[in-house]
């Protein structure tokens, strides 16, 4: 992993315009001071991208939508979107050495080890090494200290996105995902519609179905259910508070409460990241 890493360490970081930004929940929903690099504005991306692409991280419980946003953002910017939810369920799948320790973790609803997630990260950097990639949005990693501290030693991380959303809201997105056996597609048959209370507006968020070649052949993980989903944000809420800790230290942290679904969340995801005007340009490009 090492060697793959350190052929992306830059000096320069990846930030946005010289445009002032607003913590307030009015404009942005994001709920920390942004990190420093996205305050004072910074390197214009056409000057970075000669030497590297973006290097984030998106944190978040399970079911928050870390891989809904991640995936759009490497849309977006051009640089792979790395889920290593979706490395242990590839390895899952090949029956590979690891597949039978992997089936029994994920089915307790435990976190799978470091030395297991570092191999399958670093299995998938060297693979796209190969290719040519430049950057990466990491998507469930780090989730600890550890992994953290030996992603630190080997490659700069620009910027950490913490997704937030209520816990009531995360079971109930969790409990309603479902993937079609046939086209690989993920939907969402929950409906969400939680009230505000002492202060914190409520959230609504429609369910995402599938269409109706899909509909009969929709399938649950296995880990889906409510005992394994309340194990698993239990176990991550654990963790995460020393993890959320060190990259606020480092200036690097953006604290983003969800304000709804899609159509609500993304826009101010984009202008909390200085990236509003960027998509604007690109679908007039296109």
């Amino acid at each position: 992993m090492a060697r793959v890493l350190r052929v992306a360490r830059s000096s320069s970081l990846f930030s946005f315009g010289s445009r002032s930004y607003s913590a307030s929940a009015e404009v942005s929903h994001a709920s920390s001071p942004p990190p420093s690099f996205l305050n004072n504005g910074g390197a214009r991306r056409d000057d970075v991208t000669k030497e590297r692409n973006a290097q984030w991280v998106f944190l978040g419980c399970p079911g928050v939508g870390k891989g809904t946003y991640a995936s759009r953002l490497s849309s977006l910017l051009g640089v792979p979107h790395i889920a290593t939810g979706d490395l242990v369920r590839e390895e899952l799948a090949s029956s590979g050495p690891l597949s039978q320790q992997l089936t029994e973790i994920v089915n307790q609803g435990k976190l799978v080890s470091d030395e297991i997630i570092v191999n399958l990260l670093s299995k998938r950097l060297e693979a796209g090494e190969a290719k040519g990639e430049s950057g990466f949005i990491l998507d469930g990693f780090p989730r600890t200290m550890r992994q953290a501290e030996i992603l630190g030693d080997v490659t700069d991380i620009d910027l950490v996105v913490n997704l937030k959303l209520p816990e009531e809201v995360l079971v109930d997105k969790c409990l309603g995902r479902r993937t079609c056996n046939q086209c690989g597609k993920g939907f969402n048959i929950a409906h969400i519609n939680l009230k505000g209370e002492n202060g914190k507006p409520g959230i609504s968020m429609d369910p995402l179905l599938p269409p109706s070649q899909c509909m009969s052949k929709l399938i649950t993980r296995a880990d889906d259910t409510e005992e394994v989903v309340k194990a698993r944000l239990r176990i991550y809420n654990e963790t995460s508070q020393p993890l959320e800790e060190y990259y606020r230290s480092k200036g690097k942290l953006m604290e983003f409460d969800l304000p709804g679904g899609i159509p609500e969340s993304w826009p101010r995801l984009l202008e909390a990241l200085r990236l509003d005007d960027y998509e604007e340009k690109q679908s007039a490009a296109a």
